[in-house]
């Protein structure tokens, strides 16, 4: 499988991990991932900025963002501020950063971020991810203008939820990438 677009791979709280299909995918294709400068205590507006230097580096009509959890978040609040148009994102597994069962340590993710994303977005969420209720991810995807592909019981969408090389995931990044 080749891609045509920059793709740039966003982790969540905490990174992600070796067997992680951020990470896989980044090695297999040579995506570029972006660093933030806390994994484990992160703040929005560092992460936002960061997003934004890395988007910058290259053709912005090319550019697809790969998101996971936090990121997600971010991603939404990266377009609010920039309002910049890329070619689209695809947002997995998103937290609801508002909810009670949110971990602590974050700065500045609260509250969500709702406005309509200016370009072209899927949202991949599952019946029962521990940081986000069906409900609000469908909520979420809604506002944000994102296409919404429930993929069932698949927890976070992550390797404790037995998740690596997850080829399901890169068909809907090629439906971005084309």
């Amino acid at each position: 499988m080749q891609f045509n677009s920059t793709i740039l791979i966003l982790p969540g709280l905490g990174n992600s991990g070796e067997g992680h299909w951020q990470t896989i995918w980044q090695r297999r294709f040579g995506f570029i991932r972006v660093k933030q400068s806390s994994w484990d205590a992160p703040v929005c507006d560092e992460w936002i900025a960061n997003i934004d230097a890395a988007v910058m580096q290259h053709d912005l009509s090319k550019v697809i963002l790969v998101a996971h959890s936090l990121a997600n978040t971010t991603v939404a609040a990266w377009a609010k501020k920039y309002n910049r148009t890329i070619k689209g994102a695809l947002l997995v597994g998103p937290s609801d950063t508002e909810a009670a069962s949110y971990p602590q340590g974050t700065t500045g993710f609260k509250p969500m971020c709702l406005h309509k994303l200016p370009f072209r977005s899927i949202t991949v969420t599952s019946d029962d991810d521990f940081y986000v209720t069906l409900e609000r991810a469908a909520y979420f995807a809604n506002c944000w203008g994102s296409e919404l592909i429930n993929i069932g019981n698949a927890g976070h969408i992550n390797v404790a939820a037995g998740f690596g090389e997850w080829d399901v995931g890169l068909s809907f990044l090629k439906e971005l990438d084309e």
